[in-house]
């Protein structure tokens, strides 16, 4: 059992009876969670390493996944390893045949240079025990390189998307859609072209068959975007959010409304921060939690009234697990 740490939600962090606990911190350095809410139970996933990229220690990093019946104890249920690839950004979704599905990058360091990036795939066994060992996913051959970063994939009547990004020193960054059936096998649907450096993206795919796509940009005025499309998703939409976001996450609130959770820069540094967002209007923020220094990468799960939020940071010291409770009933954009 794991014992947790409560905390009183400063000033910043809204009045709303906000729980927060820390419920992981074994690993030296523990960043970049996902949260899953599958088969009636709760899957916590995050990397564990000894610091934030392994250049900076020497040792690679490996995939933690913890699970929860209620949301309240915790125990550990695998940790996942490739020799050779540092292994981060894990993300967790639920295939058509429902099986779960855990999405990783593998990175290869020489030092602190990154040398490349190949994403891998495991998924649970039906008895819900084990995780299949790391494997790489297959990109189409028109666009496959030695830096591809497929960095969260989302389901919708059938299919799976998400938005690769691979590093060249000619065209900065390159975003592309693609498309999967089984998760490991992936087909180019169209490029993104938006400038500003842009990399990580979750995408959400609305009951009319919408498509959005929320977007890290790292260049110019660094603003995330939120993009907009209708089959083929082909054409495509931005709305500059007039914000920079950092390990971006989006979820439905309600048939017009969506929550955002991501990082939130501050001149006295970085938050983990939760905002209510449009197709089009400027983010709405309603609550920052108890974060600071390296923080962010929320996961999100919103069952009845209240929305489960992993993330990380290291505002107590070094960089650990946090997951918070919050009440959404009522919640405005106002």
């Amino acid at each position: 059992m794991i014992l947790f740490s409560f905390f009183a939600i400063p000033a910043w962090a809204d009045n709303r009876d906000v729980q927060v606990v820390k419920i992981w911190d074994k690993a030296p350095h523990n960043a970049f969670t996902d949260l899953i809410r599958f088969e009636g139970r709760f899957y916590c996933t995050f990397r564990e390493g000894t610091g934030h990229v392994p250049g900076e220690t020497g040792e690679d990093g490996k995939i933690r996944v913890l699970v929860s019946a209620d949301g309240k104890k915790w125990e550990s249920l695998a940790l996942l390893a490739k020799e050779g690839y540092d292994l981060r950004d894990p993300k967790l979704s639920c295939t058509p045949d429902q099986k779960l599905m855990l999405l990783y990058g593998g990175s290869i360091y020489d030092g602190k240079k990154l040398m490349g990036c190949q994403t891998h795939v495991s998924f649970l066994d039906k008895k819900g025990k084990v995780f299949s060992e790391p494997k790489p996913v297959v990109i189409d051959k028109k666009i496959r390189s030695d830096s591809n970063w497929l960095w969260r994939v989302s389901w919708f009547e059938g299919k799976g998307y998400g938005v690769i990004y691979q590093k060249d020193t000619a065209r900065g960054c390159t975003v592309f859609l693609v498309r999967t059936k089984n998760g490991i096998n992936y087909s180019l649907v169209s490029e993104l072209t938006t400038g500003g450096f842009p990399n990580e993206a979750t995408v959400l795919v609305k009951p009319d068959r919408e498509m959005l796509v929320l977007l890290r940009r790292d260049d110019g005025d660094q603003h995330g975007y939120l993009g907009s499309s209708r089959p083929p998703y082909r054409d495509w939409n931005w709305n500059d959010l007039e914000i920079r976001i950092g390990g971006p996450n989006v979820i439905p609130y309600d048939s017009t409304r969506f929550i955002m959770g991501s990082r939130s820069y501050y001149p006295e540094g970085a938050r983990t921060a939760l905002w209510l967002i449009t197709k089009t209007g400027p983010p709405k923020q309603f609550l920052e939690l108890p974060s600071g220094g390296d923080t962010s990468y929320p996961g999100l799960v919103l069952s009845g009234d209240t929305l489960w939020v992993s993330y990380y940071s290291s505002h107590e010291g070094k960089s650990m697990i946090y997951l918070a409770e919050v009440p959404v009933t009522g919640l405005t954009d106002e």
